[in-house]
């Protein structure tokens, strides 16, 4: 046991240590309970009763030594890091942490909500996957309307067991089914924003993507008038593009409002002179509206004789890349970093 002892106390006057880590690896082996050095006394029971005198004196050195080399190696490992303290240059610059940046489409999307929050539109969300009833027929689609068509929609499998109207499922094609689901579950007056993804068949261009985002609008109340929605309007597009935008409309169709119509700017880019974004005519579309047509508002269990409203809906991508005279639609799906970067000054 002696040999054993003098084998420990070279040992630990040989160690030293690099870290704190290393140094508790060290304690743990000799001191903690299920040390050596803890063992060791625990043997003394099996020592001769004329020799435990003199193991004991062993035993106790090995122990001191132990604790002594532990407290030393602490003291220098704490001395060190003090110094490195002391030599920090506090006048060197920090090291750079890069942010990243909200997507276009968000610093817009979020955009629209503030500027008509401001005159008191409230923001509603629907399901991504709707039924015929919500995403055409309550909306005043006639069956043989072309949206109806494979071509335009991307259909579910038919569930009629689920479905009142045993109709298609499909992923919805516009967030106009929000302003079903909004009517339905609420009493007028109603004003409401309706932003979200939306999904059609279509093929993948520059100016068109399968996958896009709305943001519609409902404003359902007693004598509400084409006048109304014209006001509302004006004051987005001065909002979004600035003072001195000028607005137009033009008449139009859908078929969940009448009458209908589509609104136009001016182009920004070419100050109304002409130019490619605008097709060389001044004017660039942004949006379509109309007031809610009576058969919509029946459908939904509203007074068609006493309450009346507008809706309008614009697509977040067509504002992003008017507003950022971005080009190609796609940009916004790719995830090019180089392209996310230009928009970490306008968040």
């Amino acid at each position: 046991m002696q040999d054993k002892v003098n084998q420990y106390l070279g040992e630990i006057k040989d160690f030293s240590a690099t870290g704190k880590e290393q140094l508790e690896e060290f304690r743990i082996k000799f001191l903690s309970k299920k040390g050596i050095v803890p063992s060791l006394f625990a043997e003394m029971r099996n020592v001769a009763p004329e020799k435990r005198k003199e193991m004991g004196l062993f035993l106790n050195e090995l122990k001191n030594t132990a604790q002594q080399k532990v407290e030393e190696l602490k003291q220098t490992l704490e001395s060190k890091q003090e110094t490195r303290k002391a030599n920090i240059d506090l006048s060197m610059p920090a090291e750079f942490i890069e942010l990243g940046s909200r997507h276009p489409l968000s610093i817009v999307r979020n955009r629209i909500i503030d500027i008509f929050s401001r005159i008191g539109y409230s923001v509603s969300e629907g399901p991504e996957i709707e039924d015929d009833w919500h995403n055409f027929t309550a909306l005043n689609f006639p069956e043989e309307h072309p949206a109806r068509d494979m071509q335009d929609t991307f259909f579910i499998e038919k569930n009629p067991d689920n479905l009142p109207d045993g109709g298609q499922v499909a992923l919805r094609t516009h967030t106009s089914s929000v302003q079903i689901r909004t009517m339905e579950n609420n009493q007028a007056p109603i004003r409401s924003i309706f932003p979200g993804r939306v999904f059609r068949n279509e093929a993948i261009s520059a100016r068109a993507h399968c996958i896009f985002h709305q943001v519609e609008g409902l404003y359902i109340d007693e004598n509400v008038s084409f006048a109304d929605l014209k006001q509302s309007l004006y004051y987005f597009a001065t909002e979004m593009f600035g003072e001195g935008t000028k607005t137009r409309f033009r008449p139009s169709y859908f078929p969940f409002t009448e009458p209908s119509a589509e609104m136009d700017i001016s182009c920004f880019i070419c100050g109304g002179e002409g130019c490619k974004v605008c097709k060389h005519t001044g004017w660039v579309e942004i949006l379509g509206c109309g007031m809610v047509d009576p058969n919509v508002l029946e459908n939904c269990h509203i007074d068609s004789k006493k309450y009346t409203g507008f809706a309008f809906g614009m697509g977040i991508e067509r504002i992003t890349m008017l507003k950022y005279q971005i080009n190609d639609i796609r940009n916004f799906f790719e995830n090019d970093i180089r392209f996310l970067k230009q928009f970490e000054s306008t968040v």
